[in-house]
């Protein structure tokens, strides 16, 4: 048999897929039982319930995520070198928690309510500032454009990164690192070529 922790963990792994494929409010313990070959029972002996689960899944995605955002804020990089670290950390926790952030997008404005769940609304308050700060700073510092609209920008930016949580596969054709290079290109340099380097037909 799997130590148990380790069974645990896969049980987890299992239901965080379920809940992204479901939806939360629509999986049952049942359901997530049979995807991970237990009996219905047998999933109370390592969880009380259904709720427990979805909060240990978001919370492991979050600690992660934030012990990572933390580490790139703390380094005092430049405003143009904090956005690129924290967008590529965004795609390495999306490669890591895929299930688990397609869940976040999905849940956290419903759950954010539930008193249990209330730990989601600080933590988007949190990733808020993070980003208008950096975009601040690099609008001060002359290295973004003066005209942004930095609250704009900030949702364009998380949502275009997030929102890749809905196609990407682990292990697919590019990396996490890879799909960040070409996301910040677009993002800083545009998908239009400049005068200097247009060609005619």
């Amino acid at each position: 048999m799997r130590p148990a922790p380790e069974r645990r963990r896969e049980i987890l792994d299992t239901a965080a897929e379920v809940f992204a494929a479901q939806g939360y409010d629509a999986t049952t313990v049942r359901r997530i039982a049979d995807a991970a070959g237990l009996l219905a029972g047998s999933l109370y002996y390592h969880f009380d319930s259904k709720e427990s689960m979805l909060d240990e899944i978001l919370r492991a995605f979050l600690d992660e995520l934030w012990a990572r955002y933390d580490a790139v804020l703390a380094a005092l990089l430049g405003p143009r070198e904090t956005l690129e670290a924290l967008v590529t950390e965004s795609f390495r926790e999306i490669d890591r928690h895929r299930a688990a952030v397609a869940i976040y997008q999905k849940e956290s404005r419903h759950l954010r309510e539930q008193p249990r769940f209330g730990y989601l609304a600080g933590s988007q308050r949190r990733f808020e500032e993070a980003w208008l700060r950096t975009l601040e700073r690099g609008v001060a510092a002359g290295v973004f454009r003066t005209d942004l609209d930095v609250r704009l920008t900030y949702r364009f930016v998380r949502d275009t990164v997030w929102v890749a949580a809905s196609w990407y596969r682990p292990g697919g054709q590019h990396s996490p690192e890879e799909i960040a290079r070409q996301y910040l290109s677009m993002v800083l340099e545009g998908v239009a070529l400049r005068d200097g380097h247009r060609t005619h037909e």
